[in-house]
């Protein structure tokens, strides 16, 4: 049993359950270095226009705009996908915070012009990734094919098949499971006793809402405009911070925004308090007034739109036997608010591969991964918190834009010794997630000892050997 399970992985012997984002890249990776791959996946076809309903779309999971940023885009490069994906993507180059009041304040997330994220539903990119393997001749794709137990031991995978309501036991050498936080093969392996897993679950939920493009309205403006103008701006992540929570808007090619309120469940005010329609437009009148003004449909929206949980998952072990293997969120999903969940789900992708081609030996290339990748996601899964609360509540004090200008002057005086964290978090695929946050947490110090001397003002020139010094004493 042992000598099997270290043979070397032979073409034609994976099997992907989900073909969502993550499952549906790493097959094409697969593919794209002449492997064989059975990419299975529970939900209908996409592409098919009978799949694009409401229920379709509240089974299908959380749809929250996707912030694609350097690691994403180097998996998609990797796997020349970037080709088909540039098109659909909107540049947002930082925040624009909304005060409530009509006033707006701008925050560049970088200042190198390369430095920005981009804005693209997740259905779409997972549609653009899912023809792409619908056109690989290597890849099998399956839809409507429920994952309903995985039997290690004896590698056989059992099936349903959703629209005839039959079953089957299908043998597998190597099962990747891309299934998501729901993950029907980590459950099927905790169900076993082969692994635990658990979920911290935020008190605070999500409902999705549109802000619809604005349209010409007389036959002449038709004539002259174009089809559809943002009511926002449209290269730029909006965000009304209130404290403990916030609404935040990001922009689709079409001219719309895909809006995102994030409120606690219970208290006031919350979900539990928004109890009819009422209540529900005087809340937004209230806290995004211009918000509200550009959701003409705000009550209707609300009512029938579903509220989503969020959390971070914590999976004990991620493989087994050389057998199976778990990535992306069905090993370690994360709350939305770095705008990693994808791009760390995509980098999972990119080192699994890399270690597969290197020593294609599924058993020390599972330990491996999970050995090198924990610790990044671990610290993504802390950041991705961390940044809540700055986006809610950090960002509106008066201290927070001209400490990020400090750390922007010292970007560009000290290059490559201090790099601010979410610079490299978003736009330095090279530093691994955990790097980022220790040389984060060190270069917070130095900020605050400079802080507490100058202010939060520009530095003189005179104070170089000062920053030098500290530089060294934190090791940056």
């Amino acid at each position: 049993m042992a000598g099997r399970h270290l043979a070397r992985v032979s073409p034609g012997s994976f099997t992907i359950v989900g073909a969502g984002p993550v499952g549906a890249l790493m097959a094409l990776l697969l593919a794209g270095r002449g492997q064989r791959v059975r990419l299975l996946e529970r939900r209908a076809d996409p592409r098919d226009p009978r799949s694009d309903t409401p229920l379709a779309r509240a089974i299908s999971g959380r749809s929250i705009n996707l912030a694609l940023a350097a690691r994403g885009i180097a998996a998609l490069e990797q796997a020349g996908l970037m080709s088909r994906v540039a098109a659909h993507l909107v540049p947002m180059a930082g925040r624009l915070l909304h005060d409530g009041r009509g006033d707006l304040t701008f925050l560049r997330y970088g200042q190198r012009p390369q430095e920005v994220i981009y804005s693209i539903s997740r259905e779409l990119l997972n549609r653009l990734l899912i023809q792409a393997a619908a056109e690989h001749e290597a890849i099998d794709l399956q839809f409507c094919q429920r994952c309903v137990d995985v039997d290690v031991a004896a590698g056989v995978l059992q099936l349903r098949d959703e629209e005839q309501g039959s079953r089957r036991a299908e043998s597998f050498q190597v099962l990747l499971g891309a299934d998501g936080v729901g993950s029907a093969v980590r459950e099927a392996l905790v169900r076993r006793g082969l692994t635990r897993a658990h979920h911290e679950l935020l008190a605070h939920d999500y409902k999705e809402l549109m802000i619809p493009a604005r349209r010409a309205a007389g036959a002449l403006e038709a004539a002259h405009a174009p089809r559809a103008a943002y009511v926002f701006e449209p290269h730029a992540l909006h965000i009304w911070p209130q404290g403990g929570h916030m609404l935040i808007a990001l922009p689709n090619t079409d001219g719309s925004f895909t809006a995102t309120l994030f409120l606690a469940r219970e208290g006031e005010p919350s979900f539990g308090s928004l109890r009819d329609a009422r209540a529900v437009r005087a809340f937004f009148q209230q806290r995004f007034a211009d918000a509200a003004a550009v959701i003409p449909d705000l009550e209707a929206q609300f009512a029938a739109h579903p509220q989503g949980r969020l959390g971070t998952l914590h999976c004990e072990r991620w493989h087994f036997e050389g057998r199976v293997a778990l990535l992306g969120d069905a090993a370690h999903a994360i709350v939305p608010f770095h705008g990693q969940g994808l791009n760390c789900g995509f980098e999972d992708c990119r080192l699994l591969d890399a270690l597969l081609a290197s020593e294609p030996t599924a058993a020390r290339t599972f330990e491996q991964f999970e050995r090198q990748r924990r610790p990044d996601t671990a610290a993504i899964a802390a950041m991705a918190l961390e940044n809540y609360i700055e986006m809610r509540d950090g960002v509106r004090g008066a201290q927070f834009a001209s400490r990020q200008a400090l750390a922007a002057e010292l970007e560009r005086r000290f290059p490559g010794r201090f790099i601010p964290r979410y610079s490299m978090v978003m736009f330095h695929p090279e530093i691994p997630y955990a790097q980022a946050q220790r040389r984060g947490a060190l270069q917070e110090r130095v900020l605050d000892a400079l802080g507490a001397r100058h202010g939060f003002g520009p530095l003189p020139l005179e104070s170089d050997p000062e920053v030098l010094r500290l530089l060294d004493e934190h090791g940056l």
